[in-house]
Order: structure tokens, then sequence, then C-alpha cells
């Protein structure tokens, strides 16, 4: 019976819903997005409930910091952040790394949004990214409104123009 549950637990985080003993929550388009905190490079706690009715967010999982797709994806956000922000949305990065990897890494490529470490992989898992066996985080990217709804999730990312395909969907958002 043990086994089965674990296996049942193991099969829902797959599929991205939450873990046994909690309420599962599809991951979906058109869903609320998983409740989330985690702190940032700097130690600030950052929630969900932070941009509800104030901000969209564009929520972004990556494998690892400093990496040459993370790097370019983090670059490219980077360098659109302007337009991104003028658009009424927040950039959140998250991965496995630590407070003091993000640190590092968002310094060394003047990064000016928050990266979330979520070493315990909390946030992870809860929006079901997760790579089997080495646990970091696959690229995808959450488009969530100010009211908590995931509009668009993008699995298929340019690293190399992640900001512009964020700008596409952002101009969608009423």
């Amino acid at each position: 019976m043990l086994i089965q549950r674990g296996l049942l637990a193991g099969l829902l985080s797959v599929v991205g819903f939450a873990q046994a003993g909690e309420k599962p929550v599809a991951v979906v388009e058109g869903a609320k997005a998983p409740y989330f905190e985690a702190v940032d490079q700097n130690g600030k706690l950052v929630r969900l409930s932070d941009f509800a009715g104030k901000a969209n967010i564009v929520l972004y999982f990556y494998p690892k910091d400093d990496t040459p797709g993370c790097t370019a994806q983090a670059c490219s956000l980077r360098d659109g952040f302007g337009a991104i922000q003028a658009s009424g949305a927040v950039i959140l990065g998250v991965s496995a790394d630590t407070k003091d990897s993000h640190k590092a890494f968002a310094q060394k490529f003047s990064l000016p949004f928050s990266l979330l470490a979520d070493p315990e992989r909390t946030v992870i898992d809860s929006f079901g990214v997760k790579m089997p066996v080495v646990g970091m985080a696959k690229r995808v990217t959450f488009i969530i409104d100010k009211q908590g709804v995931i509009r668009r999730i993008l699995r298929q990312v340019d690293t190399k123009q992640h900001d512009q395909q964020v700008l596409e969907i952002l101009k969608t958002l009423v």
C-alpha cells in the first residue's frame, strides 16, 4: 500500500499535480497557478500573492545557473526587461540552485529581476517541471495574469529570443 501511494504521488507530480496529501491542482492554461513562495538572490521572500491585482508574472523555470542555454535565456530576458516591465509584467526565474548561486549569476550578467532559489524543489514540483532522475527544472515558462491564472505555458523556449516570445504573449493580455 505504501509503495502504491508513493507511485501515485510520483505519477501525479510528473503530470503536474500536487503531491499526495495536498489538493490536486492541474497546472494547465486557464487554471489558477499553484501558490508559491521562495527566497530570491537578495534574500527577499517572494510570493505569488505579492503580485495579485498588480502585475502579470513571467515565471520561467530553467535547469542551472551559468550554463550556456540558461545564460542565453536570462540575458535575453535582461535585454527585453524594459519592454516586459512596461507591459505590466514582472520576471521571476526559478531553478534548484541556491540563493548564493543565483546572486553570483545575477551579478555576473547584470540581471535586473528576481531569481528564486528552490533547492528543495518545492516550486519546481508544484508546477510539474522537474526533470526525472536529475531533479533540475525543465525549461518551461508560465505567463500568469494579475488574477493568478496561467494564461500560457511555453514549453518550446527559444533561449536567445525568449524576451520576444514573452512580449508577444503579454501583448494579448488585457
